[in-house]
């Protein structure tokens, strides 16, 4: 059921909308960085995960998780949770940080070099 009154106020399609445009973001960031010999990841998706493996073999994992209308990040720093903003910004539920932000700090950190979604 699309019920507005789910944690984040979007519908299940909306939040199904915004997840998708995440992934492609990150997706096509990472294939331009192929093309422009920036940064060689490896990109994967399964249906809501996305999984980046960086050069030295260390990961970042994206992951919608759809009962709790959030985003998930895990990375060697931690596990993140976001929700997305009135705005449209996903925030991580503790610090408020913004999920590229925060998704650009890690993968510049585990790649040795600076990256930014």
């Amino acid at each position: 059921m699309n019920a507005p009154n789910t944690p984040s106020g979007l519908t299940d399609a909306q939040y199904h909308e915004a997840i998708q445009a995440v992934l492609t973001r990150i997706e096509t960031t990472v294939d331009r960085w192929l093309e422009g010999d920036v940064a060689d990841i490896d990109s994967a998706r399964s249906g809501g995960m996305l999984t980046l493996t960086l050069p030295n073999r260390t990961q970042l994992i994206i992951n919608a998780q759809p009962p709790l209308q959030e985003l998930w990040l895990a990375a060697k720093r931690g596990g993140f949770h976001f929700r997305r903003a009135s705005d449209g910004h996903w925030l991580d539920t503790r610090s408020g940080e913004e999920f590229f932000a925060l998704l650009s700090a890690c993968a510049s950190e585990q790649a040795s070099v600076p990256l930014s979604f």
